[in-house]
């Protein structure tokens, strides 16, 4: 059976490299586990580390994160469904939010709950996703400071998650002056200015992160070492805190042109076929895995000898060429992951989920 591993002491080493850069440039940060779709097994190690505050965007991820460790402050970052709202106040702390009516809901849930629920109101910068327009935003605080059991804990924005807007100076001191400007009109004190990600850790390392950001919402870097800005890996940090390996379940040789009428794939796809490989042969090698568990366009074979040839729903072929390594039926092929790769693994219950390297 195919498996995913969660190394331990690699995890360890990252988030220890970006506590210590976070702390000496006076940050607060929260680690973003989505990653780990809730799984149990992996969010227990996680949550024995020193962490301070989690996000996440599904309520049932932090259901499980509150019972784990319940004193732990969550975070809940993307605006709430209507059907959500219970959920979200009774294992949220904070949310982030971008409409009034939503925060009205909330308001209300929080009453019922007996809680005062905080909320980080998102403010659009150019990425197009969520966040309020610059013109409304003076109207939407004031309206949000009227309701009784939210407590506005501060102003954030999203970038390059969506359109790949890069996060630069003038935007982040854009999202600063909105902050003093709130502070200044309304005398409250806004105390997170939450303008970081993984793709902003770059201007901190080129020293040119304004100084009202001061707070970071983490989850690619941790888990894959990522210099999201230059599209790279972080100095002194681990890329493969996860890996995949997947189980040889046929190993024959094959022609390398198929025999008959060509039609469209399980994709709709219709393959590209390059006629020189006509009357060629090579070992070809089916593993345990396919488009239900990841797409090979988010993969990478560690062994550089072999390559991938295609997928169905939950088969991948891949090429051996004159299988120089010896690989048999049974042998375990180790595949590096990108971003989204890992999270459809981790969302697929067909792959195994281990822990290595654990520390006592």
């Amino acid at each position: 059976m195919a498996y995913i591993t969660f190394d331990i002491s690699k995890l360890k080493s990252n988030l220890e490299y970006l506590e210590n850069l976070f702390q000496n440039n006076n940050i607060k940060w929260a680690v973003v586990t989505k990653l780990l779709s809730g799984n149990k097994l992996f969010l227990n190690e996680l949550l024995k580390f020193n962490i301070k505050q989690v996000a996440d965007s599904r309520v049932s991820n932090l259901r499980a994160i509150k019972r784990i460790k319940p004193n732990i402050e969550t975070i809940y970052i993307k605006p709430p469904a209507k059907s959500a709202i219970p959920g979200v106040v009774k294992y949220a702390d904070i949310s982030m939010n971008t409409e009034i009516k939503t925060i009205q809901l909330l308001s209300r849930e929080a009453q019922k709950q007996n809680k005062t629920h905080k909320v980080i109101i998102m403010i659009e910068l150019g990425d197009l996703r969520e966040g309020v327009m610059g013109d409304d935003f003076v109207d939407f605080y004031r309206d949000v400071f009227k309701l009784k059991g939210i407590e506005v804990a501060g102003i954030g924005s999203n970038l390059s998650c969506f359109s790949g807007v890069l996060p630069n100076q003038d935007k982040l001191i854009q999202l600063s002056l909105y902050k003093e400007l709130i502070e200044a009109k309304f005398n409250r004190k806004i105390n997170f200015v939450s303008g970081g990600s993984s793709v902003t850790i770059n201007l901190i390392l080129q020293k040119l992160l304004p100084r009202g950001i001061n707070h970071f919402r983490i989850g690619e870097s941790i888990f894959l070492g990522t210099d999201v800005y230059n599209n790279s890996v972080i100095d002194r940090m681990k890329s493969n805190v996860f890996k995949l390996y997947a189980e040889i379940i046929e190993l024959i040789d094959k022609p390398m042109y198929p025999i008959g009428e060509i039609g469209t794939n399980v994709e709709g796809k219709s393959a590209t076929l390059d006629e020189d490989k006509i009357g060629q042969s090579s070992n070809r090698a089916i593993i345990d895995i396919g488009l239900l568990d990841a797409e090979i366009e988010h993969m990478e074979l560690s062994d550089k000898s072999l390559n991938f040839v295609g997928a169905s729903s939950d088969m991948i072929v891949i090429d051996l060429h004159h299988n120089k390594n010896n690989y048999k039926v049974g042998d375990l092929i180790e595949i590096k992951l990108d971003y989204m790769a890992i999270l459809r693994v981790m969302n697929s219950r067909y792959i195994d989920k281990k822990i290595i390297n654990e520390i006592n």
